[in-house]
């Protein structure tokens, strides 16, 4: 019985070491990383982005940019998305971010189902949340994973898993550019 025991033990401690390994990173791993990702001070003004779709599969679904208005008031960031796809169509959305502490993040937008909710640590940005997205005549709820990396003063680079029940569906990749880069770097 006792080598059972042993043998069940050894199995239980096993596991846990390879669930432990699986676990993913937090944003507070990214503690101490610079440059400093600082929400309303990069999303204060525009700010340019452009961005792709892909299928689980990797095929790219499709191309858009994204002109943004940051107004920050406060501990509130209005982010105005405006959305140009690469086949005519365009979106927007505006997000009300409110900054709760010094590393937490919520914020809504009409086509968000509930809270985003977000955690910041140095140079990195985790936003999760569920967006109510059109699908030909429905809507699917599916959950948004986004990881958000300053690259430098005004760069900043984001990819996002999107899952609808658990499975990946596909990945967004976005690139941000604050429009006043340009003067920065003729200086």
């Amino acid at each position: 019985m006792t080598r059972l025991r042993l043998l069940a033990l050894s199995l239980i401690t096993a596991v846990t070491l390879v669930l432990a390994g699986c676990a993913g990173v937090a944003p507070e791993d990214y503690a101490g990383t610079s440059p400093e990702l600082r929400l309303e001070e990069y999303f204060d003004g525009e700010v340019t982005a452009w961005g792709m779709f892909q299928s689980r599969s990797g095929e790219v679904k499709r191309r858009f940019t994204v002109d943004i208005t940051g107004t920050v008031e406060g501990d509130r960031i209005t982010l105005d998305e405006r959305f140009a796809y690469a086949d005519g169509e365009t979106d927007r959305r505006v997000w009300e971010i409110e900054r709760i502490d010094e590393h937490t993040y919520e914020g809504t937008a009409g086509d968000v189902v509930g809270v985003a909710k977000g955690k910041r640590y140095g140079n990195a940005f985790n936003w999760q949340y569920t967006l109510a997205l059109e699908v030909g005549d429905r809507t699917w709820n599916v959950q948004f994973d986004d990881w958000m990396y300053l690259h430098d003063d005004n760069t900043l680079v984001n990819t996002a898993e999107v899952t609808k029940f658990g499975f990946r569906v596909g990945t967004v990749t976005l690139f941000f550019r604050r429009d006043d880069a340009g003067e920065a770097d003729n200086e």
